[in-house]
C-alpha cells in the first residue's frame, strides 16, 4: 500500500478516538486540543512555510503567489464556515429557541467537515510528493488535527441533539475522507508550483482552525497556564520533529 495512504488511514483512528473521548470526558481536553494547536502552528511556521517558498517563486502583483495562496486558503475556509456552519465549537451553547435551526447545522457542519478532511489527505499525499521528510511532518500534525475533528464532531452532534445513528454515519464519513483524499493526491501528478500553492492554501486552513477555533475551543472553560504551556509544548514538538525527520 502506498505509504502516504497508510498513514491517512491511521488518522482514521485518531478520529475515531477523538470522538470516543468525547462522548466519555471532557475534563483534560483542553490540554489535547492546546496540544493539538501547538503541533498544528508549528507545522506551518517550521516546514509547510518555508517548503512551499522554495517551491513556487513567482510573483503577481509583486507579492509571492504562495502568500496570496495562503490567504486565500484562511479566507476560503472561513467563508464556507458562515455559509455552512462548520466547526462550531463544541462548548459553546444553544438556546432551546434555537434547536431547530441547530440540528440542521448540525449535520450541515459534520457534512462540511467531511470536506475539509479530504483535504487534509489530499495535503498528506501532495507532502510525500516534495519528499519523505515532509510527509511525515504533515501526518503527524494532521493526527493531532483528526483527533480534535473526532472531537468536535460528535460534540456538535450531541449538543444539537442530532446523535443518531445517522450522525455516526457522518463520524464515520469524516474519517474515512482523508483516505480517499490521499488516494487521489497520490495517483495524480502535480507540478512543483501547483503543489506549492496547495500547501499554502492548506497553511491558510491550519492557521485559521489553530487560531479560530482549536485555541479559543481549548481556552473556552479552562483557560489556565497549563493549557498555554500544552501549546507551547505543541509547537516545540514539531520544531524537534522537524529538524529531526528533516536531517538527510
Amino acid at each position: 500500500m502506498n505509504v502516504a495512504i497508510a498513514l491517512a488511514a491511521v488518522t482514521v483512528l485518531a478520529t475515531t478516538a477523538g470522538g470516543a473521548l468525547a462522548i466519555r470526558s471532557r475534563d483534560r481536553l483542553h490540554l489535547v486540543l492546546g496540544l493539538s494547536a501547538g503541533l498544528l502552528l508549528g507545522l506551518v511556521a517550521f516546514d509547510l512555510i518555508p517548503e512551499v517558498f522554495e517551491l513556487n517563486t513567482n510573483t503577481l502583483g509583486d507579492v509571492p503567489v504562495v502568500s496570496l495562496a495562503l490567504v486565500a486558503g484562511f479566507l476560503l475556509l472561513h467563508f464556507s464556515e458562515q455559509l455552512f456552519g462548520s466547526h462550531e465549537p463544541a462548548e459553546s451553547d444553544y438556546g432551546h429557541e434555537h434547536k431547530h435551526s441547530a440540528n440542521i447545522a448540525g449535520t450541515l457542519g459534520a457534512l462540511a467537515m467531511g470536506g475539509h478532511v479530504f483535504l487534509d489527505g489530499v495535503a498528506i499525499g501532495l507532502a510525500f510528493k516534495v519528499d519523505n521528510a515532509l510527509g511525515f511532518a504533515v501526518f503527524i500534525a494532521i493526527l493531532s488535527h483528526a483527533f480534535s475533528d473526532g472531537l468536535n464532531t460528535v460534540s456538535l452532534l450531541i449538543k444539537t441533539g442530532n446523535w443518531t445513528k445517522r450522525a455516526i454515519a457522518l463520524l464515520g464519513v469524516d474519517a474515512v475522507m482523508r483516505i480517499g483524499g490521499a488516494t487521489l493526491a497520490s495517483y495524480v501528478t502535480v507540478s512543483e508550483s501547483s503543489l506549492a500553492i496547495y500547501l499554502a492554501m492548506f497553511s491558510g486552513f491550519i492557521i485559521y482552525l489553530s487560531t479560530s477555533h482549536i485555541l479559543p475551543e481549548a481556552h473556552a472553560r479552562h483557560a489556565s497556564k497549563l493549557t498555554m504551556a500544552a501549546t507551547v509544548v505543541g509547537v516545540l514538538a514539531m520544531w524537534l520533529i522537524v529538524g529531526n525527520i528533516g536531517i538527510k
